[in-house]
């Protein structure tokens, strides 16, 4: 099956300001091509097109009183709850983001709803290019990639029978290059350029 790459669209449907900001400002940084919009009510949503947003990020309150209306976009909406809705994470096919977690946390439960969330539909939203020329030499992808997955400086060294020393260098070659220095920020880059796959980290 083909895949089409197009520029994705966010809804954000959620009356708490705070909440609503913040996670617009996560998405953003996880998904920078995207277009991005809050509604702090679901009759606001509802006028502006739904169908063309490829994920909805919806308060557990707004998919409670309008469930006929998500249920059959269920495969692209995120319900967001505090952590208490177990009983829902039970029902077949849906999405819930509790967003009380930790940030590192609560970035790969982001990043593994959007690299899943469409496959099934020949649509990816984010446009991966792994034959375009990387910054990263193929060692430093190689350690990229082992840090994501959570291994310390000396698991690296292990594994790439290489010494700690040259995974210090190879570290600050990544940050300098990138310009990123937090592993959340490692991770996105990681999964928005195709090196390691979401359920992997």
């Amino acid at each position: 099956m083909e895949i089409k790459t197009v520029t994705p669209k966010i809804g954000i449907v959620e009356n708490n300001t705070l909440t609503a900001l913040g996670l617009q400002v996560l998405l953003k940084r996880i998904i920078p091509m995207a277009i991005i919009r809050i509604f702090h009510t679901f009759e606001e949503f509802t006028k502006d097109k739904p169908d063309d947003y490829f994920h909805y990020f919806i308060s557990l309150q707004i998919y409670i009183e309008h469930t006929a209306f998500f249920l059959p976009q269920i495969h692209k909406t995120m319900i967001l709850t505090n952590g208490t809705g177990n009983t829902l994470s039970q029902m077949e096919g849906l999405h819930i983001l509790n967003i009380n977690q930790e940030k590192e946390s609560l970035i790969k439960d982001i990043l593994k709803m959007q690299q899943h969330g469409h496959r099934s539909h020949g649509i990816q939203p984010i446009p991966t290019d792994k034959t375009r020329t990387s910054i990263l030499s193929s060692r430093e992808i190689e350690v990229l990639v082992l840090i994501v997955r959570g291994f310390i400086n000396k698991e690296i060294a292990d594994h790439l029978n290489i010494s700690l020393t040259t995974v210090i260098s190879h570290r600050k070659n990544i940050t300098e290059k990138l310009g990123i220095k937090s592993v959340s920020g490692l991770t996105i880059y990681a999964v928005m350029n195709g090196y390691i796959d979401a359920d992997c980290i």
